[in-house]
């Protein structure tokens, strides 16, 4: 048996050493990278090949990758690499590491051409000068051959390792029994429709109700998909933390059903979590757990795959025990990990290290994105950025000298924009030419400077600037029909006018499009998915895409559902809506005193009712969600939701409790929904609407009604949670009896014909 691994990740394995160090960064984007390759391609003669796919072996190994291009004529091969900013400034180890991938695609290109000799460059491209700097060396196919070898060598024993794992996983995998004695209603639906989308190699896109067991049906599906599918890794993406939590667990769970199942698990945290010294810079001359980090890497790596469950905690505890970075050594697990738990951003984000992974490996992937819903509006901040005027003038008072021209330049830019054409609607046509070159010359300046500073002498602020002017110029190249561009005044700055520039991305789908591309099958799940072609256009899924709505376990005499269509929630009816609805909360607790949510579309209207409950009713315990509520207020809030108590609990429509959390039993008996959720009528929406009228026919209800309802079928859900739960829900407005939110409500919701007179 064989095992096969790409030329970068066997020379990372065995020529990366020394120091962590991101001096060198940020580095350019997968579609910078493919860019400047591109560019140097077309620079070279007829008789110049690219992309050069190449393999060859070593005892059990199979190395294969693709050499960036090969001139004929010059017998030279070339490994590209696209960069910014001084290459003199450059660590020695990532030269090294370059030569040594540009040794083994040598010694492959020879033996595949019976080459006897060859030059190989290194040819690195500025993106922003697009100059290029080439080093030449002469070899010896015999010598390029030794390199391999030993390469190879240093592999070998970690590949026996890698391939006694992966035949025991698969072994085991084909083996797997769910591991509870049954599937509860609708949850072998969704499992088989995750396995099936793995073994047909497309998309699911699956609504599934609260409470059925999602994620373990997901996990464990896709995880049976593994062997028969040749997957080399899962990946299973949230929103939110909790969501990471409840991946781990249903991996936990599957462990122990399956003793002898050797599952390797990481779970990845955002850099800022994970950092240890958030002081310092990310090189060896500032942080210790940077200093040396590749030399003792090995020893970190091979402890936690033993553990195999690994945990942010666990990964963070073997990193400060072998004094390496917590973030970067989950990095580096998730490489030889069978799951990996994240957030959405690994691999739906322009600079998604999963993504960037997987094609660089050429990794086989099931994706699994639970609370699908919630991915739209994060795709669109995702692919947006915005820069400030005001902030750039802040940055440029304590600037060094030799950047402050190339500010100056950047802030007269802001003129150009004001007088760029603009449309109908107040966005502007396009970036000015003269706007974009200076904030090209402004971000090289920047990168200069910093990789000239002193260890630990980086501002802050114009650290954050310069990072901002990266992602917007990013944006900018990539500006087309899906964004819009937005300048917003913001009054005095300094005593002169400032104004803040946005790209504002509205349709995510040609972003997303390739990422969906880049997995055997990804499967997008969550209790709010309807209607499913709003997603497969937002999206951009193939159009293969299966589609199911999963049966629920729970029936209409479980849950009460009543519209209230005497009140209006509208914004011209709030202040008379008050007392009904503090009076309709009143009158339903004194039939049965227990624990109810009540929500609202913003936290003016939450208080204003609040304030007119607790006056009316002062006998009936009230908390109510406030604005910036942190970690430990939220759990406070959500511990008031005892079992046997009672109370009115008062949130914001769409907020931290509106999703995600989970009041079994009589801990939540009931729900009021005091608004249908529909976004604020304001400049940015009504652009969205247009050019989703334009795009699908559908402005209105995939700008405003869906979004809306989503957020309400989410909030209603946290009454009915398992089959023994009983509750009732009020929606208030008479706009819930309209067919068209009706189309939109779960099937299985059932509205008690006197509630609707």
């Amino acid at each position: 048996m064989q095992y096969t691994v790409a030329v970068r990740t066997l020379c990372e394995f065995t020529a990366k050493r020394g120091d962590l160090d991101l001096r060198f960064t940020p580095t350019p984007t997968a579609q910078e990278g493919m860019a400047g390759h591109q560019l140097v391609a077309a620079r070279r003669g007829p008789a110049y090949e690219t992309e050069i796919s190449l393999r060859g072996e070593f005892e059990q190994l199979a190395v294969r990758g693709r050499a960036d291009g090969y001139d004929g004529v010059l017998n030279r091969l070339e490994e590209i690499k696209t960069h910014r900013g001084d290459l003199a400034r450059q660590p020695a180890n990532h030269r090294h590491l370059h030569w040594a991938q540009a040794k083994v695609y040598g010694w492959l290109i020879c033996q595949a051409r019976g080459l006897q000799q060859l030059t190989l460059a290194l040819v690195y491209f500025d993106i922003v000068t697009q100059q290029e700097t080439v080093f030449e060396e002469a070899h010896s196919a015999s010598s390029l051959q030794a390199f391999f070898e030993a390469c190879c060598r240093d592999f070998l024993a970690w590949a026996q390792q890698e391939l006694a794992h992966r035949a025991g996983r698969d072994q085991a995998l084909a083996a797997l029994s769910f591991p509870h004695p049954a599937f509860r209603t609708g949850q072998r639906e969704l499992a088989e429709s995750v396995y099936r989308g793995a073994a047909t190699g497309r998309c699911v896109l699956a609504q599934a109700p609260t409470g059925i067991g999602k994620t373990i049906a997901t996990v464990f599906s896709m995880l049976k998909a593994a062997a028969p599918q040749a997957l080399d890794k899962v990946f299973y993406l949230t929103a939110k933390s909790t969501g990471r939590r409840l991946a781990l667990d249903a991996a936990q769970q599957i462990r122990h059903a399956a003793p002898g199942l050797p599952l390797r698990v990481v779970e990845l945290v955002a850099r800022n979590k994970a950092c240890e010294h958030r002081d310092k810079a990310c090189h060896g001359d500032a942080c210790p757990l940077a200093k040396g980090f590749y030399d003792r890497l090995p020893a970190a790596r091979a402890e936690s795959l033993q553990s195999a469950a690994m945990g942010a905690e666990a990964v963070r505890g073997v990193a400060l025990k072998h004094g390496v970075c917590p973030y970067y050594l989950g990095q580096e697990l998730s490489r030889w990990a069978d799951m990996v738990v994240g957030d959405y951003n690994y691999w739906f984000d322009g600079s998604a290290m999963l993504h960037a992974m997987t094609l660089g490996d050429e990794l086989r992937v099931g994706v699994l994105a639970d609370e699908a819903h919630n991915l739209v509006e994060r795709a669109r901040a995702m692919y947006s950025a915005d820069l400030d005027q005001s902030a750039l003038r802040a940055v440029r008072s304590t600037a060094p000298a030799a950047v402050r021209p190339a500010l100056d330049k950047l802030n007269r830019g802001w003129n150009t924009l004001r007088k760029a054409e603009k449309r109908a609607d107040g966005t502007l046509e396009a970036l000015p030419a003269s706007f974009l070159t200076a904030l090209k010359n402004a971000s090289a300046a920047l990168e200069s400077h910093f990789a000239e500073a002193a260890p630990g002498s980086a501002d802050a602020p114009l650290q954050q600037f310069y990072f901002d002017a990266l992602a917007f110029h990013r944006l900018a190249e990539s500006f087309g029909a899906h964004s819009v561009i937005e300048l917003t005044e913001q009054g005095a700055g300094f005593g002169k006018p400032a104004a803040t520039v946005r790209i504002q991305n509205l349709i995510p789908a040609s972003f997303l499009r390739p990422r969906f591309a880049a997995a055997r099958s990804v499967t997008l799940f969550s209790a709010t998915l309807s209607p499913p072609r709003y997603y497969l256009d937002m999206l951009g899924l193939p159009d293969s895409t299966a589609w199911i709505d999963v049966e629920s376990p729970f029936g209409p005499d479980q849950l009460e559902v009543q519209v209230v269509r005497r009140i209006s929630t509208r914004f011209a009816d709030r202040e008379r809506s008050a007392v009904p609805i503090a009076r309709l909360i009143a009158d339903r607790y004194a039939v049965q005193a227990g624990n109810y949510l009540a929500f609202f579309s913003s936290f003016d209207y939450l208080e204003l009712v609040a304030g007119e409950f607790q006056r009316r009713y002062p006998e009936v315990p009230v908390w109510t969600q406030v604005r910036g509520m942190d970690e430990g207020s939220r759990q406070a809030f959500l511990d008031r939701f005892a079992p046997g108590g009672a109370g009115v609990g008062f949130a914001v429509l769409g907020g931290s409790f509106g999703e995600g959390i989970d009041l079994r039993g009589d801990r939540l008996v009931g729900a009021f929904v005091a608004t249908l959720g529909l976004p604020q009528v304001n400049a940015r929406n009504e652009q969205l609407k247009a050019r989703l009228d334009d795009v699908f026919g559908s402005g209105y209800d995939y700008t405003y009604l869906v979004p809306g309802i989503q957020k309400v079928v989410q909030a209603a859900g946290r009454v009915i949670r398992t089959r023994e739960d009983k509750g009732i829900v009020y929606l208030i407005d008479d706009r819930f009896a309209r067919p068209a939110v009706r189309e939109l409500l779960p099937s299985w919701w059932r509205v008690q014909p006197e509630a609707l007179g």
